[in-house]
């Protein structure tokens, strides 16, 4: 039943609110220009096209969960409702980057063709997870959190926070100092000067002190102002010319995109039931089809990033936000990116003084995982984080890794391929011995077997039998699973029945 009720459209509260989501956004769009520009991509492509398509999917995603917040504002009668913030998910973000996109680069040594490649990708995942938003609940109820957690946790200190660690040492006067402002106001909770977010109080710290002790020039300046420009929102038709070669020379992709989708779609649905209980109760399916659908729109304007509710939505709430800070991110990404500056701040702001947010986001991450699961299935989290470690090495060293890291060992190369299922299916397997269930642990290990049969895990393209060694291992895993289950329950039988003798005895 809908109440009438004054439900505003900006107040003071929302202002707290939007800095901290919109240094949150800042810190992924400069990430993305700064990384995309130190691959090769032209500014064209990064700032005409996949900086101005993200913005899009960011703007379409605020804009409906601020219309959401106001529904159920109404719907229960109360003006303390607040809108789940949304952006580009950080973890998918660098996923994709290295994952996906500088794979595509390596391979077609043509940056127009592997933004396509990368925007199909980015299509194709926000579809998944529309469709996913059907049945998401069954897929959370099978694959334990340890497992998709772990493998979080693998991009996470990887990826993020440990390349994003050798980007702080890159320049250590400008990093330490600025990593010291994230540990001391963030973990530390200490006030910064004039109660400015420690992130934004960071960023501004690194960058007068790398223009200070000269490590930034005017000229990066003056090329930064030299981007600024009008960048229009345009449609095109990227994503439909990319999908032919997605499904085609780069179909091993799919070994990324699928399992990375799921994770997006998982941690949506998380962050909207922490919200559920934080006071404001959304519908986890529609969210989860609002993600899918501005990843796609954000794709058909040539972006090439999913989007996610963030978990940062309970800090919105504390703060006493509502639909106001949500509208003004939207408002304010779409003329930043369409106005150029974007690519202004990217050539200001140097990357040393932005990556330190990352390593916090990454060390988090980590710590979540661990945080959100029993003590008892730390090891599958830990398990499931190692196939990262060689996906990272694979990536740094791109087509060249066989050979960079044979006299290191040879299992490297395929630990790494399609590390995300690697990760889930031996984090779940290890949970599901521990609760002594190995049936499901089994089940586990033939869909390992499977997906190493077709390439999806283990091999570098999708092939009929394209890692025999994997599948054989795998399925003889699964029989060892199973006679463990027959051992279980045998032992549990015999226990009944020497309790039930040892009763009929006593009475």
């Amino acid at each position: 039943m809908n109440h009438t009720v004054n439900y505003p459209w900006f107040k003071k509260e929302d202002t707290d609110a939007f800095f901290a989501l919109f240094q949150n956004n800042l810190a992924n769009f400069v990430i993305i220009a700064v990384t995309m520009l130190g691959m090769g991509f032209p500014a064209s492509i990064v700032f005409g096209k996949v900086i101005p398509g993200a913005a899009v999917a960011v703007m379409v995603g605020n804009l409906y969960y601020a219309f959401m917040a106001n529904r159920l504002a109404k719907k229960e009668g109360r003006t303390d409702v607040t809108a789940l913030s949304y952006g580009i998910s950080t973890p998918v973000m660098f996923v994709f980057l290295f994952g996906v996109l500088a794979p595509a680069y390596a391979l077609t040594n043509d940056p127009e063709l592997a933004w396509k490649i990368a925007v199909a990708a980015a299509f194709l995942s926000g579809l998944i997870e529309a469709l996913v938003s059907l049945t998401g609940n069954w897929v959370r109820n099978q694959i334990p959190r340890a497992a998709m957690l772990g493998a979080l946790a693998g991009v996470a200190i990887t990826f993020i926070a440990g390349e994003m660690l050798f980007n702080t040492f890159s320049i250590p006067v400008v990093g330490l100092v600025t990593l010291v402002i994230i540990i001391v106001g963030v973990i530390g909770k200490v006030t910064m000067p004039f109660k400015i977010p420690a992130s934004l109080f960071a960023i501004v710290i690194g960058t007068v002190l790398a223009f200070t002790l000269g490590y930034q020039s005017t000229e990066q300046i003056s090329e930064g102002l030299a981007n600024v420009g009008f960048y229009p929102l345009l449609p095109s038709l990227a994503a439909f010319e990319g999908m032919g070669h997605l499904f085609t020379v780069l179909v091993g992709l799919l070994a990324v995109i699928l399992p990375i989708t799921l994770y997006n779609a998982i941690e949506t649905m998380n962050n909207v039931d922490a919200m559920a209980a934080a006071g404001d109760s959304y519908d986890v399916r529609e969210c989860q089809a609002v993600d899918g659908v501005g990843t796609m729109l954000g794709a058909v304007f040539g972006g090439l990033f999913p989007t996610t509710v963030y978990i940062a939505t309970v800090g919105s709430k504390e703060m006493g936000a509502g639909r106001g800070y949500s509208i003004l991110n939207a408002a304010v990404f779409g003329v930043a990116a369409m106005t150029g500056v974007i690519a202004a701040l990217s050539a200001v702001i140097p990357i040393a003084a932005v990556a330190p947010i990352l390593v916090f986001v990454g060390i988090s991450m980590v710590g979540t995982a661990f945080q959100s699961n029993e003590r008892k299935y730390f090891p599958a989290v830990a398990i499931a984080m190692l196939p990262y470690f060689a996906n990272y090495v694979m990536t740094r060293f791109n087509s060249d890794a066989g050979e960079t890291v044979a006299g290191i060992s040879e299992g490297i190369v395929p630990l790494g391929q399609g590390a995300m299922f690697t990760a889930i299916i031996l984090g779940a397997v290890t949970v599901f011995v521990i609760d002594r269930q190995f049936v499901r642990a089994s089940i586990f290990s033939l869909v390992a077997a499977a997906l190493s049969f077709a390439g999806f895990m283990h091999a570098p393209e999708l092939a009929f039998n394209a890692a025999p060694q994997y599948s054989l291992g795998y399925l003889l895993v699964s029989f060892f699973l199973l006679y463990c289950a027959y051992q279980e329950a045998n032992s549990t039988v015999k226990v009944t029945k020497s309790q039930s003798i040892k009763e009929s005895i006593a009475s």
